[in-house]
């Protein structure tokens, strides 16, 4: 007889396995090679192995995972992801940017180690994710790896990360309107997060064109995800979250917050989910996952 996985469960051993799969696949990718690049392998380790939701990664395993990939294959490429991830997070909190003191509860990695380390970290984990993703051991047809590449290029460049994180520092001296705010989001937060499901459904040799649903859920989790960052930066507690919080008020930034209030900011936020939701209509139980993750991000209190 049919058993049916409670939601909250599927999601919490999903979220389990995900992170001790990226995290020995990082493990195996940067072996300490004992000569003077020791000091930057190290630091590419302490910003990579352990903490961190794994979000991106679980999202190229849900969507894969529903057209039959090999499981590794789609963790391989998750990996890429979350080493983009990375290195925006140890670039983001250097001095000349957020100049954060902490983060996943531990102290950010140019105060663990050095600045120009940090520097070096975030290019090299940046390299990382296009050697992963472009390497014909993983995946042997080359339009499908130069597609990945492609799509991650364009999520992490001025089009996409980067991008919105000049945005970002610009608003610290510019009052940006709600459409501007959500722009901004879309390309700093909801570009890799889009990427992550593209990349799912590439891996799974689903045409362009067919992808529209997908990419009408990753739009809508990606602006539910900063919604929800910007409620957490407000209301939350900086020791479940493990960095610095409030920062985007104390520097004049507009948020969803400012700008709606944390009443209208947080029904928006599920509306945002609902209509994801909504986009996995076509689909059955190979979606739960999906359903479970969109849900997650208006639920996760860091």
């Amino acid at each position: 007889m049919a058993t049916t996985v409670h939601p909250e469960t599927l999601l919490g051993d999903a979220l389990v396995r995900i992170a001790k799969e990226v995290d020995a696949c990082f493990d195996t990718l940067l072996p300490v090679p004992g000569d003077a690049r020791d000091r930057l392998f190290e630091a590419m380790r302490y910003a990579t192995i352990g903490g961190g939701k794994r979000l991106r990664p679980l999202l190229v395993a849900a969507v894969a995972g529903m057209f039959g990939v090999d499981r590794s294959v789609a963790v391989r490429v998750g990996t890429a992801i979350e080493a983009i991830h990375a290195y925006s997070l140890i670039h983001d909190d250097l001095p000349c940017m957020d100049n954060d003191a902490m983060r996943h509860g531990k102290p950010t990695l140019h105060l663990a180690f050095d600045e120009a380390t940090a520097v070096l970290a975030g290019d090299a984990l940046h390299a990382l994710a296009f050697e992963i993703l472009s390497d014909p051991a993983l995946i042997g047809d080359p339009f499908t790896r130069i597609e990945l590449v492609r799509t991650l290029a364009m999520a992490s460049g001025a089009t996409g990360m980067a991008g919105g994180q000049m945005m970002d520092m610009v608003a610290e001296t510019t009052a940006f309107d709600l459409p501007t705010v959500s722009r901004l989001q879309q390309l700093k937060t909801g570009a890799l997060l889009g990427a992550a499901v593209e990349m799912g459904a590439i891996l799974g040799k689903l045409p362009a064109e067919g992808r529209a649903l997908l990419r009408g859920y990753a739009r809508d989790i990606g602006l539910a995800f900063q919604i929800v960052d910007d409620l957490l930066d407000t209301e939350g507690d900086e020791a479940a979250a493990g960095k610095a919080l409030r920062k985007d008020a104390e520097a004049g930034k507009q948020t969803f917050v400012s700008l709606l209030g944390a009443d209208r900011a947080r029904a928006q936020a599920h509306m945002l989910v609902g209509q994801a939701v909504h986009y996995l209509g076509s689909h059955g139980e190979e979606a739960e996952l999906l359903r479970a993750i969109a849900r997650f991000i208006v639920e996760r209190d860091r």
